[in-house]
């Protein structure tokens, strides 16, 4: 499988890479989601997930998600994939 990466610059200066699990467009907000990992574990042995709203037209910008009911699509269509 050929994963896709993105890269950012965390606020120290240090190149970070992270992979794409997700990337959707939610016709009810409008909006475009981002779901990542940068492939560590929590303490319980669960994989870091993140998620973020992304602009297509400016790569470089990704914005905070607000609403549970945006979290609550994310799991939804994360639950999905993976039940395939």
């Amino acid at each position: 499988m050929n994963s896709k990466t993105f890269k950012i610059i965390d606020s120290y200066g240090k190149e970070l890479e992270y992979e794409i699990l997700l990337a959707f467009k939610w016709f009810q907000t409008g909006n475009n989601y981002l779901v990542y990992t940068d492939n560590t574990n929590d303490e319980d042995g669960n994989l870091n997930i993140y998620a973020a709203i992304y602009y297509p037209d400016d790569d470089s910008k990704l914005d905070s998600i607000e609403t549970e009911e945006e979290w609550d699509e994310i799991e939804s269509r994360l639950k999905f994939m993976e039940s395939e």
